[in-house]
């Protein structure tokens, strides 16, 4: 077998200037571990087993996780990724999705979603329009993606004032941090029959030690997606009852292409990428977006061999990103963000015993919205901020300090037409500053004890101070305030952690208090069109909900809120060495050599506005899901279940209750050797039962239901080569 994932690019993290000090002190027996070690296709030995550890949880890469941190990579990610990235993730202990249809979705972490989960891509930041609006998809394919890693609760601020949530960060090594000799790749086939998918990706790697090139490209297609209910279509050509929600189709495709040159005291890579989409918006029948975005990214690090710093690490990148919405064939409303992102990042010595690193960052992003459903106006966002990451080892664990103080400053810029003047004109600017302690315990060689505190600052966004205009994705006219102030935070999350072999169980307890936390709160106004009658509630037409004439009015405001919850998740081995049950393969097991274990995950969160004392919108109810996971020799299958309760804790107006439901999914898949490839093939049914279910984190449930619920029974199956 030809290894075809070295350590990916250094960037898997914001703070991976550790890089070449830390993958040495990688225990074998890591639990967490994530991130192969380095390797050369040329030099791994057939069925070699690579070592891995989680970067994004973890500054200076040690094994050890003070922050609770979760990871999709190899099989694990390729049997739940679906077409967006909060659906991939839904499900994993503390995630859900924002689930605007099946093709725009972002991952909700903790209850909290827009800006205050940091999407970023290799460790850099993500420049899109996808916290801005719901409808608005995530340039990003699982296809291409070597693995997915999120970060929850306060530690997350090192990566900016604004991940107060959490981080997720996608990683597609389109710059080799590692040194590749020889050639290498992967190439993934998949059908399913929930949406008629049909999609492929190629991924190829090559160098000679000195350079290492890489190139990717992906194709995926869908159809309107089957739901266990009729819905009305009057899209052209679909008129009629159908069980499919209404114009969910989609196609994307992209790709990049990246290298790196190696030299005694470093490397130097550089990447391009592009994604392009067209995708139904399923608020409006008639509505489709058409998406590019195209990336540009520069990395580099250079070793010290003297000194009091002995790594510098840089990553410069920018991004055009621009989405076109469709009536029919005439375009509408254009958004477009263009930025600009710099970071620099220097690991220290050593002094007492305390290891770490310092940096700096810069940020710039100007942002348009030209059409009839510009809700925001044309704005600038320049943002720096100086940071440090320090840690002490200790005898029986791990301290850590981090500190972060920013300057941002955020203008309106107005609407290029002079006849629209509902955008004000100014500027305003902030200085966050954020800071966190974390702490872990080794209790004993099994047991762990960690503890994360974090004060946390961030400046509103561009929208939230300057919005006045009708949004589709909520259903409202979207009110901003100049006059906001910096959103305060603190985060407390103790947890605990138990790995015996295959065994193992994790526990994290978490509280937030904000003292203002910014929403849209509905002003009990209505705003109307000219001509339009007093209706501020969606309008049910043949062709389905429609903008109404007049929409009710929500203001952003920061009032006084709470976040609490629990997430646990843990493995049993049921069969197989080390489980609880044992056979021996000495004695003739028919058995020998397989394996049985039970996978299972729980969270709940709860948020509460502590100025009206009512439940914060769209947050997922409590959860608990299990899977069977067995493996003999070359096959492998996988059974369980999620079950979801109802949330009945809604606010009194702008939400609807959900029902509780169960979705049952299972998997199967078989590996094989073809020539110098290794083949998996896989099958895949997710919601085996055709569960009819709403997401309680979606605005459609509310907005255009019964239109959009989850979706139904389909069958996915799959090949995956590497070479």
């Amino acid at each position: 077998m030809t290894v075809i994932f070295r350590r990916s690019a250094i960037g898997a993290a914001v703070f991976a200037l550790a890089h070449c000090a830390a993958w040495a002190q990688v225990p074998a027996d890591d639990a967490s571990t994530t991130v192969p070690a380095a390797a050369t296709p040329a030099a791994a030995p057939t069925g070699s087993s690579l070592r891995e550890v989680t970067v994004t949880g973890n500054p200076l890469g040690g094994g050890e996780l003070i922050a609770p941190t979760e990871s999709l990579s190899g099989d694990r990610l390729l049997l739940r990724s679906k077409t967006t990235l909060g659906e991939t993730l839904d499900g994993v202990p503390g995630v859900s999705s924002t689930y605007f249809g099946p093709n725009a979705s972002r991952p909700v972490i903790r209850g909290q979603d827009g800006d205050r989960i940091r999407i970023l891509q290799n460790g850099g930041s993500s420049m899109d329009a996808s916290s801005l609006s719901y409808d608005h998809a995530v340039p990003v394919d699982a296809l291409v993606t070597e693995r997915i890693e999120v970060l929850r609760g306060p530690s997350a601020l090192q990566y900016g004032g604004s991940a107060v949530g959490g981080v997720v960060n996608v990683i597609d090594n389109r710059i080799p941090g590692e040194p590749i000799t020889g050639f290498g790749g992967r190439a993934d086939l998949g059908v399913a029959s929930g949406n008629r998918e049909q999609s492929g990706g190629v991924l190829l790697e090559g160098g000679n030690g000195r350079f290492a090139l890489h190139a990717d490209a992906f194709s995926r297609g869908t159809a309107d997606v089957n739901v266990p209910i009729e819905l009305g279509c009057a899209k052209p050509g679909a008129a009629g009852l159908a069980r499919r929600i209404c114009n969910s189709a989609s196609r994307s495709d992209g790709g990049a292409l990246g290298g790196t040159a190696f030299f005694d005291q470093g490397w130097l890579g550089a990447s391009v990428s592009t994604y392009r989409s067209t995708y139904g918006t399923v608020a409006e029948n008639d509505v489709t977006i058409g998406m590019r975005s195209d990336r540009y990214a520069l990395e580099g690090e250079w070793r010290l061999p003297g000194g009091f710093f002995t790594t510098l690490h840089g990553k410069l990148s920018h991004t055009d990103y621009r989405h076109t919405e469709y009536t029919g064939v005439t375009p509408g409303t254009t958004f477009a963000n263009q930025g600009d992102d710099l970071r620099l990042e220097a690991r220290h010595r050593a002094i007492a015993g305390v290891e770490g690193l310092v940096g700096l960052q810069s940020e710039s992003s100007r942002f348009s919205a030209d059409g009839t459903e510009a809700f925001a106006p044309h704005s600038r966002t320049r943002q720096s901020a100086l940071f440090l990451h320090e840690e002490l080892p200790t005898s029986w664990g791990r301290l850590s300090f981090g500190a972060r103080t920013e300057s941002v400053r955020v203008a309106s810029l107005g609407y290029p037409d002079p006849a629209v003047t509902r955008f004000a004109v100014g500027e305003r600017s902030f200085n966050p500053h954020s800071a966190a302690l974390g702490g872990l315990v080794n209790l004993t060689p099994e047991w762990q004890l960690t503890a994360n505190l974090a004060y946390t600052e961030r400046a509103p966004k561009d929208y939230e101070l300057f919005a006045n205009g009708p949004h589709v994705a909520t259903a409202a006219w979207e009110v901003g305030d100049a006059a906001l102030q910096k959103e305060r935070s603190v985060g407390l999350d103790l947890g605990a952690q138990w790995q015996s072999g295959p065994n193992r169980a994790r526990v994290n307890a978490y509280a937030s208090r904000f003292r203002n936390y910014i929403g849209l709160t509905a002003s009990g106004n209505v705003r109307g069109r000219e001509g339009g009658e007093l209706n501020p509630g969606p309008v049910e037409t043949e062709a389905g909900p429609v903008l109404p004439d007049v929409l009710a009015e929500y203001v952003y405001r920061g009032v006084r809120a709470r976040f609490t919850g629990l997430e646990a998740s843990g493995n049993v081995r049921l069969m197989g060495p080390g489980g609880l049950g044992r056979w021996d393969a000495a004695n003739g097991g028919a058995l020998a050599g397989s394996s049985l274990d039970l996978e299972w995950r729980g969270d709940l969160v709860r948020a509460t506005n502590l100025d009206t004392g009512e439940p914060l919108p769209r947050i997922a109810p409590a959860r608990v899901g299990a899977t069977l996971a067995w493996t003999s020799g070359p096959w492998s299958a996988r059974a369980g279940f999620d079950a979801i309760a109802a949330q009945h804790r809604v606010p009194l107006v702008g939400q609807r209750e959900t029902s509780g439901y169960t979705l049952w999914n299972a998997a199967l898949t078989y590996r094989m050797k073809a020539g110098r490839a290794n083949l998996t093939w896989y099958a895949r049914i997710d919601n085996l039962t055709d569960r009819l279910a709403y997401s309680a984190a979606s605005i459609l449930t509310t907005t255009v239901y019964p239109n959009a619920p989850l979706p139904g029974r389909s069958v996915k199956v799959g090949l995956r080569a590497t070479f």
